[in-house]
């Protein structure tokens, strides 16, 4: 019997003092938020830290875990964070084309890649936390 196989993510919602959310702009699902698959060995928090400087440029604080999105079928696990800038410059890399901040409403019009929005949502609605969903 072969043990089973999860891909686990982190992600970072990051807010700035303006109230304006951070996005990137991907090559395959265009505007999201900065994340990715976790490391062997690396703590979620620790990921979506990482995953933001790496896409964006941004040093971030983690402020709150705010939940988890289980694709059961896929056996993906995301977790998402809200976070705020601590440093760094807006970057571009080959993973983000683009790399801005949008007023929220802006930012989540852009958001059109799956679920993706409605993940944004959920960690943007304080009283929902933590929440688990399953798709």
């Amino acid at each position: 019997m072969n043990p089973p196989k999860h891909i686990v993510s982190a992600a970072a919602i990051v807010i700035n003092d303006q109230n304006q959310i951070l996005l990137i702009k991907g090559p395959r699902r265009g505007w999201e938020m900065p994340g990715g698959q976790v490391e062997v060995g690396e703590s979620l928090q620790s990921a979506a830290i990482r995953e933001t400087k790496e896409e964006s440029g941004i040093d971030i604080e983690i402020i709150r875990f705010c939940g988890i999105f289980q694709n059961v079928e896929s056996s993906i696990v995301n977790t998402l964070f809200l976070a705020k800038p601590i440093g760094g410059q807006l970057t571009i890399t080959n993973e983000s084309l683009e790399t801005r901040y949008f007023s929220i409403e802006e930012g989540l019009s852009k958001v059109t890649w799956k679920n993706f929005r409605q993940r944004i949502e959920y960690c943007l609605r304080s009283d929902s936390q933590p929440f688990y969903l399953e798709f």
